[in-house]
């Protein structure tokens, strides 16, 4: 890493809140209340590719968040050959956002690595996640105090891996590209939308898949304590 290096932004879901083991918890909650026998296990097995289809079409604004919040449980309720009243869905979807936040499962050595991190570096968080939620999942985990900037796309006007968000992201933090570093898991939007922003980039590659090899990568957050 460069020795100028001040300030850290890192991505939220995925990266540091755990997004798959709270959204999982989430579906236990509202199937159980709305009474459907639906089978977690099989179900989730079909939404987070749905999901993660949903993110990148959202992520290049080719949908919109109303789109994204139905669509991804239509799709995996038709995949499932369940259907649903178009109601049903709608207070599945609002009620996905309501609880969300109710769960709290972040990655492993998520808390003594940020610690350790803010004794050396300005921290910030820079997440395409939804405004109204992202504040909730950072106070829920119990780290909001480890953040200085809190940068989300829906308050920029632009997500990543868009130069604008990292531009803006710089601005709010007053650091210069040369002494950032952006930490996340997803290699378009946060590595390469940070390096082509002149920003530093570290891969959190949590599933091992295969990775650029002209970035730096890590499977557990933990590593960073030997890297920073």
């Amino acid at each position: 890493m460069n020795g100028q290096l001040t300030d850290i932004f890192f991505d939220l879901d995925h990266t540091l809140w755990d997004f798959e083991k709270n959204s999982a918890a989430t579906f236990e909650l509202l199937f159980q209340t709305h009474q459907l026998g639906v089978n977690l296990k099989e179900f989730n097995a079909l939404y987070t590719p749905i999901n993660r289809r949903y993110w990148k079409a959202y992520q290049n604004s080719e949908i919109s968040k109303e789109t994204l919040r139905y669509g991804r449980l239509k799709d995996a309720f038709d995949a499932l050959n369940l259907t649903l009243e178009e109601g049903l869905i709608h207070q599945l979807a609002e009620g996905y956002m309501q609880h969300l936040t109710s769960f709290s499962h972040v990655f492993a050595h998520t808390h003594d690595t940020l610690s350790y991190l803010k004794s050396k570096y300005r921290l910030h968080i820079l997440t395409n996640g939804f405004k109204e939620i992202q504040h909730k999942k950072l106070s829920g985990a119990k780290m909001d105090q480890f953040f200085t900037c809190v940068i989300n796309a829906e308050e920029v006007g632009v997500k990543k891996p868009h130069p604008e968000i990292f531009i803006a992201a710089l601005e709010m933090a007053k650091v210069k590209p040369e002494c950032a570093l952006m930490i996340g898991d997803d290699l378009e939007a946060d590595v390469y939308g940070a390096l082509n922003a002149g920003i530093q980039a570290i891969h959190f590659n949590i599933e091992q898949l295969e990775t650029d090899t002209s970035c730096s990568s890590i499977t557990c957050l933990s590593e960073l304590k030997g890297l920073l």
